[in-house]
C-alpha cells in the first residue's frame, strides 16, 4: 500500500518578497509505521517553513519512505526512481530544481547502492535518523550527495517536534504513534532487524505526551506501534518496570481518547498484563494482529519464531478467555525453504483452528542478508503461487463468515470521514472492519450508536440506532 502526503514552503528567500515557494512531496511504501516516520518527517521539515502539496510535477523535494519487507516492494522504489530521474531532468531543462531523496528501509538495507543504481537521487536516509533530514535536505540542495544511514546514538524521538495541532485535525481523527522499533527476535525471513536495528522503547513520558497532544488535535482513537510492539518496556512514574500492559492502561486515562489498538505483536510477547487488558479495557478495541507465519513446528523452528504451533492456539485460548468478542488477524507466509505438503497443511488445519476475521498472506521471497536467503531447498514459484491460492481461499473465507456474523449486531462506531456516496459517512467497528452509514459530515469524530445491516465483500454497511 502507499499513502502520498506532500510539504510545501511559504517562508520567501532572504530579501526576496517574491521568491517562489519551496514545495516537498512525500511518497510512503509499505507499513503503519512509515506512514507514522512520514507524519514526522513532514513535522520535522515544517520547522523550516514546509507545508502540504500533492502536486508531485510542482515539487523541489521528492521523498519516497520505503519498505524493504518483500522484493518487489525495494524494485517498485527503483522504477518509480526511474520516473523521478526523468521528471527531473525535465525541470532542470526549464531552470527549476528538484531533490530527490530515499528515506526508510530500503535506503537502510541499500545506502550507497541507491546512488549507484539511481545516479538522480541526491538524498538517502534511514529510518533511525529522519530527525536528521532538514539538516541532511540542506547539504543536498547545497549540491552534496548525502547517505545517512548510521544507527542514531541520541533518541530521534527526542529531536522532533511535537505534534503540530492543526496539522493533527487535518490528518484525522484516528493516528498512528510509533512506541517501539526494532527487533531482537531475528526471524530467518526478515531484514527489520538489519533495516531498523535493535529493540527500542521510546520513555512512558514521551509517548503520554505525544498521545496527549494528539487528543488535543482532535484524535479519538489511537494505534500503538512497534516491529514487535508487545516488546515495549520502561520504567513507569510509580518506579516499577512496565510493559505493553500498563502503558495501555495509563494511556486509557487520557480524557477525550476514545479508543487504543497496537499492531504488530510476536507471541512470545504476549504477557499476563497486557492479555489482562483485553478483559479489563473498554478503551481497547477487541481486535489482535498477531502472526503465526506457518503451521508446521519443523517450518517455525527454521524461521527461528521460537514457539510452536500448539503454544501459538493455546495463547489464543487463553486471550479468548478474556476477550470472547476477540477478532484475530494474521500473517502466513507459504512457501518456506523446505516446505512440504505436509507442513502446508499443518498451517491450513492451524488456519481452521483458529478461524481469523482477517489475515495477510505471502509468498516467500528471499532477503538479500537473511539467514533463509542461504537455505537450500527452494521451493518452486509454482508450487507457492498453489500453495498461496488454497490459503488465501480459505483465509478469505473465514473472512467473509465472520463479516457475516456481524449482520444484526450493535455496535459504537467512530465516524472518521466521508464515504463515496453523498451523505455517507465512514467508521471503523471495533474489528476494524469499515462500516459505512448514511451521516452528517459534522458528525465526523462521533461514536455513535449503529446496526449492522448487511456484510459486503470489503466493508460492512450499518443503519444508525436513534
Amino acid at each position: 500500500m502507499t499513502q502520498e502526503t506532500a510539504l510545501l514552503s511559504t517562508t520567501p528567500a532572504m530579501g526576496d518578497e517574491r521568491a517562489p515557494a519551496r514545495k516537498v512531496f512525500v511518497k510512503t511504501y509499505g507499513c503503519q509505521m512509515n506512514v507514522y516516520d512520514s507524519d514526522r518527517m513532514s513535522d520535522a521539515l515544517s520547522r523550516d517553513g514546509y507545508v502540504s502539496t500533492d502536486v508531485l510535477e510542482d515539487a523541489d523535494f521528492v521523498l519516497l519512505n520505503t519498505c524493504h519487507i518483500r522484493e518487489k516492494a525495494a524494485e517498485k522504489v527503483y522504477s518509480e526512481l526511474g520516473r523521478l530521474r526523468d521528471l527531473k531532468k525535465a525541470k532542470a531543462a526549464e531552470g527549476r530544481e528538484m531533490v530527490i531523496g530515499v528515506a526508510g528501509c530500503v535506503a537502510q538495507a541499500e545506502g550507497n547502492e541507491i546512488l549507484r543504481r539511481a545516479p538522480a537521487v541526491d538524498l538517502v536516509i534511514g529510518p533511525t535518523t529522519y530527525h536528521r533530514l532538514p539538516e541532511a535536505l540542506k547539504r543536498a540542495r547545497s549540491g552534496e550527495r548525502v547517505v545517512q544511514t548510521d544507527y542514531a546514538v541520541e533518541d530521534k524521538f527526542e529531536h522532533l517536534p511535537a505534534p503540530d495541532k492543526a496539522k493533527t485535525r487535518a490528518r484525522g481523527v484516528t493516528a498512528f504513534l510509533t512506541v517501539q522499533e526494532g527487533c531482537d527476535k531475528f526471524c530467518t525471513f526478515c531484514v527489520v532487524p538489519y533495516t531498523r536495528g535493535s529493540e527500542v522503547s521510546r520513555p512512558v513520558a514521551q509517548i503520554v505526551s505525544e498521545a496527549e497532544k494528539l487528543v488535543e488535535g482532535g484524535v479519538r482513537e489511537i494505534t500503538l506501534l512497534g516491529q514487535n510492539v508487545n516488546a515495549w518496556h520502561g520504567v513507569g512514574p510509580d518506579g516499577r518496570e512496565w510493559g505493553l500492559g500498563d502503558l495501555l492502561s495509563r494511556l486509557g486515562e487520557i480524557e477525550g481518547l476514545a479508543r487504543l489498538r497496537y499492531t504488530t505483536s510476536h507471541p512470545r510477547d504476549m504477557d499476563d498484563s497486557l492479555i489482562e487488558a483485553h478483559r479489563s479495557m473498554a478503551k481497547l478495541m477487541p481486535y489482535l494482529h498477531l502472526p503465526v507465519q506457518s503451521g508446521s513446528d519443523r517450518i517455525l523452528k527454521a524461521m527461528n519464531r521460537r514457539h510452536t504451533a500448539a503454544e501459538y492456539l493455546a495463547l489464543i485460548a487463553r486471550i479468548r478467555a478474556v476477550q470472547p468478542d476477540l477478532a484475530l488477524s494474521g500473517d502466513f507466509i507459504v512457501g518456506f525453504p523446505g516446505e512440504t505438503d505436509e507442513d502446508f497443511e499443518d498451517t491450513m488445519r492451524l488456519v481452521e483452528a483458529v478461524g481469523y476475521a482477517q489475515a495477510f498472506s505471502f509468498k516467500y521471497s528471499t532477503r538479500p542478508g537473511t539467514p533463509g536467503a542461504e537455505l537450500g531447498d527452494q521451493i518452486s514459484e509454482d508450487v507457492k503461487a498453489k500453495r498461496l491460492e488454497k490459503l488465501q481461499a480459505l483465509l478469505f473465507s473465514q473472512q467473509r463468515a465472520f463479516a457475516e456474523s456481524c449482520v444484526g449486531r450493535e455496535i459504537d462506531l467512530l465516524l472518521e470521514k466521508e464515504g463515496r456516496m453523498p451523505g455517507q459517512l465512514v467508521g471503523r467497528s471495533p474489528w476494524l472492519q469499515p462500516v459505512n452509514v448514511d451521516a452528517k459530515a459534522s458528525q465526523i469524530g462521533d461514536i455513535i450508536k449503529v446496526r449492522i445491516i448487511k456484510a459486503g465483500p470489503n466493508s460492512l454497511f450499518a443503519e444508525m440506532i436513534g
